[in-house]
């Protein structure tokens, strides 16, 4: 498994931005993809973003395309996640996931074996 350790969670204005940060260690992540997802209080965690580190494609949930942005660096074996305009419903823990890339459904948390410990997000209005 990879070891995944998440940073930049904060208090937020409506409107404004953050930049979650996410190291990683314990595998090569060549053959891996990487995803972000959320977790509000009493809700379901939820698909937020998702990147393959060899090619970089990416994808986005609906409710944050446009708005978000994920990154990695493969010489920091980082992964990032800008979040601009931010919203009150985008409060929530955020937590960094990878796996293995295989054919499962990249958005469901079932489809990766490696977590995070979350940071929380929380967007004042």
């Amino acid at each position: 498994q990879v070891q995944l350790v998440e940073s930049g969670g904060g208090l937020v204005q409506a409107g404004g931005s953050l930049r979650l940060s996410c190291a990683a260690s314990g595998r090569t992540l060549s053959l891996y993809r990487l995803a972000w997802f959320r977790q509000a209080p009493g809700k379901e965690r939820d698909f937020v973003a998702r990147i393959t580190w060899s090619t970089g494609n990416t994808n986005y949930a609906d409710s944050v395309r446009g708005r978000f942005t994920i990154s990695r660096d493969s010489a920091k074996a980082s992964l990032y996640l800008q979040m601009n305009s931010l919203r009150p419903e985008d409060t929530a823990v955020y937590y960094c996931a990878a796996a293995p890339f295989s054919g499962r459904d990249y958005a469901t948390v079932s489809a990766y074996d490696s977590w995070g410990q979350g940071t929380q997000v929380t967007v004042s209005s």
